[in-house]
Formats: C-alpha cells, structure tokens, sequence
C-alpha cells in the first residue's frame, strides 16, 4: 500500500427505510465495481450507533486515480444506485491526505 494513499470520507444522510437496500448495494454493486479500479486501496461502509448514519471510507493510492474513477462510466453507473438511498443533503465529503 502506498503511504501516502487519500481516504475521503463520506457521511451519507441515508433514509431510514432505506438502510438496508443501502447495505445490499454497497455489497453487491459498489464494494465489487470500485475493487477493479486502478489504484483502488480500500472501501468500507461503517454504521454509528444512531440509526440512519453511515459513513463511506474510500482509499486510493493516489488522489488523481479517485478522480479517475469518479469520471468512469462504472462509477456513473454504480454511485446512483447508492444515492437513492439518501435524503436531505445526501452527503458530505472530506478527502484526508495520509502525512
């Protein structure tokens, strides 16, 4: 792994009644699409205690390669699919530099 990988890290406003469709899909369809992409670290989707919030932990080895998967049609095809299990803001990200 590269020392100096990127995470950027989403907190994602996900609707209740939604919860589990967002956990199957980031299994099924997501956590498979994003693991073929070049520079591709890590994914992982984590639950606080309070319900309904999640947090999406993506690590690549560098920041370019995370944008070019943002720019693939794999991720065009795959992201929607995990935000129709939003609501309200949807997200917010932070990208954090390993140093």
């Amino acid at each position: 792994m590269n020392e100096n990988a990127i995470e950027l890290h989403v907190d994602l406003d996900v609707d209740p009644v939604r919860e589990q469709n967002l956990v199957d899909t980031f299994h099924r369809i997501f956590e498979p699409t994003i693991g073929k992409q070049p520079g591709f670290v890590s994914v992982t989707l984590m639950r606080t205690g309070t319900a309904a919030t999640y947090r999406l932990v993506i690590s690549f080895q560098t920041e370019e390669q995370r944008v070019d998967w943002v720019a693939t049609d794999d991720h065009q095809r795959v992201w929607p699919q995990m935000e129709a299990n939003l609501k309200g803001q949807k997200f917010k990200a932070i990208l954090w530099h390993r140093v």
